[in-house]
């Protein structure tokens, strides 16, 4: 008798989103965020780092039009946030995927505080490659700057992948408000995609 494997639900497409929100309690502040990334509307269940084989990308415009209230939506999400004045935070979704559509790929979450918008979109963008290229057996020096080790993972035309990044960064607001910032991977399940 054959074993049937169980291979559970596989994300047709993803979008990307992400927002800021500010209110004088952390929730609050944080629903605020969901709303500016336009996912408010869904129960959100966090999932890990793999981006499926085949996995469609959308624009924003288009992902938020497949979702439904109440739906739900498998994310990997980014969050910071601070009642701090004046501190910056920062969210970012790193993904990296192989030219060769059959594999599948990376996203990476990173949650910082005090780094600039272009750091943490450097950030997510080089952890997502470094999990990626680690499984297709490309040798790293994790003390080269990401913009060197970028080009290696180019040159290798049996390797290579793309990759890229989504960032959310705020000051904390002056007054002492909840500040928090989102980045998400917004998965779609539906064979529409």
């Amino acid at each position: 008798m054959k074993q049937r494997i169980q291979s559970g639900f596989v994300p047709r497409a993803v979008f990307f989103t992400n927002g800021v929100g500010r209110h004088h309690t952390k929730l609050q502040s944080f629903e605020m965020a969901l709303r500016k990334a336009g996912v408010a509307i869904c129960n959100l269940v966090a999932v890990s780092s793999i981006f499926p084989p085949g996995c469609k990308i959308l624009s924003r415009e288009k992902g938020l039009q497949r979702i439904q209230p109440g739906a739900l939506t498998f994310t990997v999400m980014a969050r910071a946030d601070t009642n701090e004045p004046n501190r910056l935070i920062g969210a970012g979704i790193g993904l990296a995927i192989p030219k060769q559509k059959e594999q599948y790929g990376y996203l990476s979450e990173v949650h910082e505080y005090g780094m600039t918008q272009r750091k943490v979109a450097d950030h997510a963008e080089d952890l997502a490659a470094t999990m990626l290229a680690t499984t297709m057996g490309i040798e790293l020096d994790p003390d080269v700057a990401w913009d060197q080790r970028k080009q290696v993972y180019r040159v290798d035309q049996n390797r290579s992948f793309s990759s890229r990044s989504i960032v959310q960064t705020a000051e904390g607001h002056k007054d002492g408000l909840w500040t928090t910032v989102v980045a998400m991977a917004v998965f779609i399940m539906d064979d529409d995609a």
